[in-house]
């Protein structure tokens, strides 16, 4: 079962807060750009700088992307798809770089039942009840 994926990058609506350690040099150069108008803010700026490092390794992002065969963006798993899934009598392995969403109409024992394996490289999100569920499964 193949679902719709979304290219999730540039949306600040689908971002997950992260929490990062710098020096205070490093951090006064920032503040010193952003004071300077190079940048709105620090968060702009560090931003804009993890964006250029995966554009600078972007060939070797792609290769490995494709040697693991991950699904880039956002997936969504809802009831209905699972539910077809299971009439298939087909199993999920899940592989993404970027975003999985399980959705909260899912109960645990359709998804224990319907995935088998979840990989996921960024953000993957459901239920309580369904994480436990799948905890065995989810690297």
């Amino acid at each position: 079962m193949s679902g719709e994926l979304q290219e999730t990058r540039r949306k600040p609506v689908d971002s997950e807060k992260i929490t990062i350690n710098l020096g205070y040099v490093d951090l006064g150069h920032v503040d010193l750009l952003v004071q300077e108008g190079f940048y709105s803010n620090r968060t702009d700026f560090i931003r804009t700088a993890i964006r250029s490092q995966l554009d600078r390794h972007g060939e070797a992002v792609r290769q490995s992307v494709a040697r693991h065969r991950l699904d880039l963006g956002l997936r969504r798993y809802d009831r209905q798809e699972l539910e077809r899934v299971q009439a298939a009598g087909e199993t999920l392995h899940i592989q993404v770089l970027g975003l999985v969403v399980i959705a909260e109409d899912v109960p645990p024992d359709l998804a224990r039942e319907t995935i088998a394996s979840i990989h996921v490289l960024g953000a993957f999100q459901a239920g309580s009840a369904v994480k436990a569920a799948l905890r065995d499964r989810i690297r």
